[in-house]
């Protein structure tokens, strides 16, 4: 490809605003340009690299049996009545309706739609397992796009789901598909760990997150200093430590204006382990109340996981005071037994602890669970800490922040089941297939590598991943220079990318450097008078002058991947 032919233009400048280095890099390159907040265009080096990206998910895709088909980016809204979605993922969610007054859905994801495809396909045992996956537009409405293609409102994504015809079989599969995503991102050189996750919006029973530390990453893991637990901050569990002492008397407190923990916590001078913290949530069902200690989150994933139904929020000030509680000053204590009741297992191995009294300006001092109230749902229902001790070898946790690059899911027959997707089992009875999700987005994937493969200069991609392996540029105008120039350009075709610009070498070479293609050849007047062209290889520096001679030795190797320094 000649450089002047090519679609793309350096900048030497970008908006003072960005945070992360790959969209400094992508948009210094020429790989992408912003179209809006959140919007990007995808420019042909960035076309290149993405499909380098998408060839190497496919290869290990395919090499699981997947096979490739494509469902639309716009889905009926009624899909997502069926799987109950409409209501969880609301406000990622964008809909319209066309002509004739049928609602649609700009999916955010696709589990809804693959479902749908397979019912008038798969009707048998028989036709199990099967695993289908695609490349695809996705669309979520983020109320806060930010870090360039990191977190952007449409994007393209890998997702492939499996279907099984028993839990059996959908388990022993997920080790390969694990395995295929270790593949993925070891060849797109990209550092990962592993973490247990919660589901979210998606549903199902399990999922895994692969991710790459990262500062400004989203996403917190929670890592054992000493030994292998990772999980992600909202799944992650911790040894949780209380001390025993005697019960007090619960008594009635005037707290005014003691609306928060904070406020609470310095109005009495006791730290916000002595309090209790109640909130109320929304869920399709109704509200429930949840209680934690004052010194502690509610992580949404782990209530989630204990009443297997969606968090939709909190609730307004307006549904609390329907159900006669008082905001600011809410408590378990004699409220509609009606209303489901969730409390953290801290808070019942907790003494005397300070509550609310429902009541404006009000507190009850020392109660205690099991005598005071009792009843409700008890478990691990809170975010872990920082510095607590590991549950399974007492060491200090720590907090990594990450970046997801990947996520893999095991669903269960949830969507099958909602969206009555069965299959006609042996023994002549009907079964609903059991299914695993498993996504990737390209656009991350690609700014990702570029986190992991720059300095400041620019980028270094992988061999791999890059949009040319070979970078060409000429020092001197000489025919004999612009000859073997030429020459080399004809020989290497695709891989190669020949700065014919009317640029000065310092230019040229700023550019080779910014733009990371692994290989940058120079061919010079002093260097051919001398016998030789200049090769560098890109991440390491080294340089080395290849004989005229060797040149189609040269060749070789670069098309076999192998470089000559």
């Amino acid at each position: 490809m000649l450089y002047s032919r090519l679609f793309t233009k350096t900048l030497r400048e970008v908006p003072q605003d960005i945070r992360s280095a790959s969209t400094m890099f992508l948009l210094k390159g020429g790989y992408i340009r912003s179209l809006g907040q959140g919007l990007y265009g995808i420019l042909p080096l960035g076309i290149r690299v993405l499909r380098n990206i998408e060839r190497i998910i496919r290869e290990e895709m395919n090499a699981l049996g997947g096979q490739e088909i494509s469902v639309p980016l716009v889905t009926p809204r009624e899909f997502w009545r069926k799987s109950g979605r409409d209501l969880w993922i609301d406000r990622d969610m964008v809909r319209f309706a066309d002509r004739s007054g049928k609602e649609l859905v700009i999916s955010p994801t696709h589990e809804e739609a693959f479902v749908e495809i397979l019912k008038s396909s798969l009707h048998s045992y028989r036709d199990l397992p099967l695993f289908l996956y695609q490349f695809q537009l996705k669309f979520r409405d983020e109320e806060k796009p930010r870090q360039g293609l990191i977190r952007a409102k449409e994007f393209r994504m890998k997702d492939g789901y499996s279907f099984h015809r028993s839990y059996t079989d959908l388990n022993n599969f997920f080790p390969k598909i694990y395995a295929a995503y270790m593949r993925i991102f070891n060849r797109c050189e990209i550092p990962v760990r592993v973490a247990e996750a919660g589901v979210g919006y998606m549903g199902g029973e399990k999922s895994f997150e692969f991710l790459m530390p990262f500062e400004h990453g989203d996403d917190t893991v929670v890592e054992c200093t000493d030994c292998d637990y990772k999980a992600n901050k909202e799944v992650a569990i911790a040894a949780k430590e209380y001390a025993v002492e005697p019960l007090q008397e619960m008594e009635k407190i005037h707290t005014p204006h003691c609306t928060s923990m904070e406020a609470l916590s310095k109005f009495l001078k006791v730290p916000k382990s002595r309090l209790a913290k109640t909130l109320v949530y929304r869920t399709p069902r109704g509200l429930v109340i949840v209680v934690v200690r004052g010194d502690y989150e509610v992580s949404l994933e782990k209530l989630y996981r204990i009443l297997k139904e969606p968090i939709l929020g909190l609730a307004s000030e307006e549904e609390v005071k329907q159900e006669e509680l008082e905001s600011g000053y809410l408590s378990p204590l004699g409220v509609n037994p009606e209303i489901p009741l969730v409390i953290d297992d801290l808070v019942v191995n907790s003494f005397n602890l300070v509550y609310g009294a429902n009541e404006p300006n009000y507190h009850y001092r020392n109660v205690n669970y099991g005598r005071d109230y009792d009843g409700g749902i008890v478990g691990d229902v809170a975010l872990v800490k920082e510095g607590e001790r590991c549950l399974f070898c007492g060491k200090p946790l720590k907090f990594v922040r990450s970046l997801e690059l990947g996520h893999i899911f095991k669903m269960g027959d949830y969507y099958c089941r909602s969206m009555d997707l069965s299959v006609q089992e042996e023994r002549g009875g009907r079964v609903y297939p059991y299914m695993g999700a498993y996504g990737i987005g390209l656009e991350r994937l690609m700014a990702a590598i570029v986190e992991a493969n720059r300095d400041d200069q620019g980028i270094i991609w992988p061999l791999s991943i890059a949009p040319y392996r070979v970078y060409l540029l000429t020092i001197g105008k000489s025919s004999s220079v612009r000859q073997t120039a030429e020459h080399i350009h004809r020989a290497l075709k695709d891989i190669i990318l020949y700065d014919d610009r009317e640029e000065s070498p310092g230019v040229k070479l700023k550019d080779a450097d910014m733009l990371g293609i692994p290989l940058r050849v120079v061919v010079s007047t002093g260097g051919l008078q001398e016998g030789y062209v200049e090769v560098r290889e890109r991440r390491t520096g080294m340089m080395v002058k290849v004989p005229k001679g060797n040149l189609l030795t040269v060749i070789e190797d670069l098309e076999k991947g192998r470089l000559p320094v």
